[in-house]
């Protein structure tokens, strides 16, 4: 199964991203994100993360994991990957992933990506229970 695409979106990068559950929706949007960010390497993750945030509806939970996730990037220099959801309610998302710190060189970075926007951002099921995401990227 595919778990997402791109799309140019004038001037910026949307993301589409696609899971059975909701669970497993969040996950994939978050691999994508670090996706982009940067290559991974060959080396094995050396440690582990916990991420955590909080929204009022589901488009505001995700934007704001995706941002921790940027953060997390930018930040600390961590690149997140195997990233596993732990725990998820209507407003509170919890996620372990395994990672690295980047070397100061960038080396790894695929794409400069500045901020998770909210501009439409949305979460949506379908008939057959699939989930779909769209989160626009500033890039």
């Amino acid at each position: 199964m595919t778990t997402y695409r791109t799309f140019d979106h004038t001037a910026d990068l949307g993301i589409e991203v696609y899971g059975r559950t909701r669970k497993e929706l969040f996950g994939h949007a978050a691999e994508a994100l670090a996706d982009l960010l940067a290559d991974p390497g060959t080396d094995p993750p050396d440690r582990t993360f916990r991420i955590c945030a909080t929204g009022e509806d589901g488009p505001d939970l995700l934007v704001n994991f995706l941002r921790e996730i940027l953060y997390q990037f930018h930040g600390n220099r961590l690149l997140l990957r195997q990233i596993r959801v732990t725990h998820l309610t209507k407003n509170e998302i919890c996620a372990e992933a395994e990672g690295e710190v980047l070397d100061c060189t960038g080396g790894h970075r695929r794409r400069e990506v500045k901020a998770v926007t909210y501009h439409q951002a949305s979460l949506s099921r379908d008939g057959s229970g699939r989930w779909t995401a769209r989160v626009i990227l500033d890039v």
